[in-house]
């Protein structure tokens, strides 16, 4: 029995219809479970949910699954509880624990880069919703600390009558405490969100001014949150050997042969995209990054236990996982540790990136401590040649969208702010993702594209609201750095473009990042070399003329997973591993004068093994993966040497080679235009 096309089904048709089709699932269940569909991004497919309940459903039933579902969201809370009040909960639980304090970070029990909404207890307490920050509430005061990126956005959210706004190291978290408590104090932290790294940093920070830190095994946070969403629910599929390349058996025995090797038993593992990676499996419980959030246990045999929500494990990524893959409910990781630690095994974890909570819970259960990576980390990084090959297929596919925005944006951007009705920052990105999704190949973006014009340009991790969309006006710098996420690759990508005609510094300084960017991608370096080792070549011209920028010039890309993956990074910032063929790097070089304009120009690089006649050593190189074209317009040619212009030229033929073809006949004419030879 089912409800009429149109009208929504009775609860009890509902479950009628559930049993007609074989679902054995109460209605409380399917409330429960679409509450944790509802936590989770929805992505580009609205419908790919319902994988959770039926392999297979028909129309009928989907039909029905979703009115059910936009029931749920509409009996969702209304009313949030003020700023105030929100404080106030947590003081109340601080006082219950005699605590002074209480550290409230932007991390989940992952360490990731985007976090569900149950665990963005950051944003729920304070408002704040960047990326990266860290509270401090004591009794009579409380603090938010994060980063040069985001001083204007924590002016925006923040409310500076509950919070002071303070820069993390011109006032770092552990100084503030030491003046709010002279006398000493206990600040209690969730082991679950802090890293034993992190722990013995504010220890010793703490250390002069007598304040103990306190472990919790619970989040204060928590308790104050009366209407906290539950944890995300989205499928757990599989990641097929055709892009994978490589079985999860065949990833496992090396990672356990490797564990063997080491005397160690097991390897805690904590980072979903290690897991993604070792199982062959994706997700979407967090945006942008397509994995399942969970935990695992890899042992030496190379079988391994793995505590997720069993609800998210589909059929189809079942029949594939095998017998040495023992599905664990999440509550029963602690009872796992606790048994390795009983018979006092030797267990690796990651001080780095696994929460303190896990090195206490194996410690005090016996077990014998290996601190170091995380051992998929690195094996990932070096993606196999069937990676390789769907990543380069993923550049070629992504660059038709892409230079199809490019081209539009040149014939309507100064027409339309000549006639009053300029395109905006949130256009443009809204363009720019609706030509992606025309592919029909897009799962997701890879990450929220920065769209930032004039003045937004300079903040490099801009994100573009209604309250800071700013029009494309003649005369400014567009920066665009974009991505997109599809079952064969990752893309990062980033382009500068003057709106009409730009001033000589713009130009100038325009062509300096682009001197840099061609250093970087056209050099070839032994086995061995760290993206340390040879960030300065990204910044030497820069650097001559007096200028730099602040963050890192190049961070590693997954495949169909993180866009801002390690344990590789080009980077001023010291790194001890070596670039290794199979690694795709970003190299971004930029510059960015505050309230004027941002320049940045970005292709990821995969590294290969140069044959290079009359080599005494083995050598590496780059080989460019982004297919778009610079920007002519405002390449300095008195600034560029003979070999420059040969490399954008080739580069340029390439492009136009590769995805002339792709595009209609405007778009063809415009980029053969683009990508003319320099002189």
């Amino acid at each position: 029995m089912t409800a009429g096309e149109g009208s929504p089904a009775s609860d009890a048709e509902l479950v009628e219809l559930l049993r007609q089709n074989g679902i054995v699932l109460e209605l409380d269940d399917l409330e429960a479970l679409l509450d944790g569909v509802l936590a989770a991004p929805e992505g580009e497919d609205s419908l790919a949910w319902t994988a959770l309940v039926s392999e297979s459903p028909s129309p009928e039933l989907v039909r029905v699954f979703q009115d059910l579902k936009a029931r749920r969201r509409s009996a969702g809370p209304k009313k949030r509880p003020s700023i105030a009040e929100r404080l106030a909960g947590v003081r109340a639980a601080m006082a219950e624990r005699e605590l002074d304090g209480f550290f409230v970070p932007r991390a989940d029990e992952h360490q990731g880069e985007y976090v569900p909404k149950r665990a963005d207890r950051l944003a729920w307490l304070t408002g704040f919703t960047g990326s990266a920050g860290i509270a401090l509430v004591l009794e009579e005061a409380a603090a938010i600390f994060s980063d040069g990126r985001y001083t204007l956005q924590l002016e925006q959210q923040v409310d500076g009558a509950h919070f002071e706004r303070l820069h993390v190291t011109e006032q770092p978290p552990a100084e503030w405490l030491l003046e709010k408590l002279p006398n000493g104090g206990r600040v209690g932290y969730d082991t679950m969100l802090h890293t034993p790294t992190q722990v013995e940093a504010l220890i010793q920070a703490l250390a002069p001014g007598g304040i103990e830190l306190v472990p919790l095994d619970d989040n204060l946070v928590d308790h104050a949150w009366g209407a906290q969403p539950p944890a995300p629910l989205s499928p757990a599929i599989p990641h097929p050997l055709e892009f994978a390349g490589r079985s999860s058996e065949d990833k496992r025995a090396a990672l356990a042969d490797d564990l063997a090797k080491r005397g160690a038993e097991a390897a805690v593992l904590t980072l979903p995209d290690s897991i993604a990676w070792l199982l062959n499996l994706r997700g979407a419980d967090v945006p942008r990054t397509p994995f399942c959030l969970s935990f695992a246990v890899l042992h030496a045999d190379g079988a391994l236990d793995w505590f997720v929500d069993k609800r998210k494990v589909t059929p189809a990524l079942a029949r594939t996982l095998g017998n040495s893959v023992r599905l664990q409910d999440p509550d029963a990781l602690g009872a796992a540790l606790d048994g390795l630690g009983a018979r006092g095994a030797k267990v690796l974890a990651d001080p780095g990136s696994a929460g303190i909570w896990f090195f206490r819970r194996l410690a005090a259960a016996g077990a014998k401590l290996l601190y170091a990576p995380d051992p998929c980390q690195l094996a990932k990084a070096c993606k196999n040649p069937v990676e390789v090959a769907g990543t380069k297929r993923t550049h070629e596919r992504d660059a038709v969208p892409l230079i199809r925005f490019l081209a539009w944006l040149d014939r309507e951007a100064c027409a339309r702010a000549d006639s009053g009705n300029p395109i905006t920052e949130m256009e443009a990105a809204d363009k720019l993702h609706g030509l992606r999704r025309e592919t029909g190949k897009l799962r997701d973006l890879s990450f929220d594209t920065i769209s930032s014009v004039g003045p937004n340009g300079a903040l490099n991790h801009y994100r573009v609201t209604e309250e800071t969309n700013r029009p494309l006006t003649r005369g400014e710098f567009y920066l665009v750095d974009s991505g997109g996420q599809y079952s064969d690759g990752t893309t990062d990508v980033t382009r500068t473009l003057p709106i009409g005609e730009v001033n000589v510094e713009m130009a100038e300084r325009y062509t300096l990042v682009l001197k840099g960017h061609l250093a970087l991608g056209r050099q070839r370096f032994p086995k061995g070399t760290t993206g340390s080792q040879i960030d300065a070549l990204a910044r030497q011209y820069l650097w001559q003329a007096g200028l730099d920028f602040d963050h890192g010039t190049g961070h590693g890309v997954g495949s169909f997973l993180s866009v801002h993956e390690g344990p590789q990074r080009i980077s001023k910032v010291p790194n001890s591993i070596a670039l290794q063929p199979g690694m795709i790097v970003s190299n971004e070089p930029g510059y960015y004068k505050p309230g004027a304009y941002g320049i940045r120009i970005e292709n990821l690089e995969v590294v290969e093994e140069i044959d290079l006649p009359g080599r005494e050593r083995p050598l590496l190189g780059f080989h460019t993966l982004t297919l778009a074209p610079y920007d002519r317009r405002v390449i300095r040619l008195d600034l560029l040497t003979g070999e420059e212009q040969a490399q954008i030229d080739a580069y340029h033929a390439r492009v136009f080679a590769t995805v002339g073809q792709h595009l209609d006949e405007a778009d063809r004419t415009w980029l053969a235009a683009a990508t003319q030879p320099l002189a």
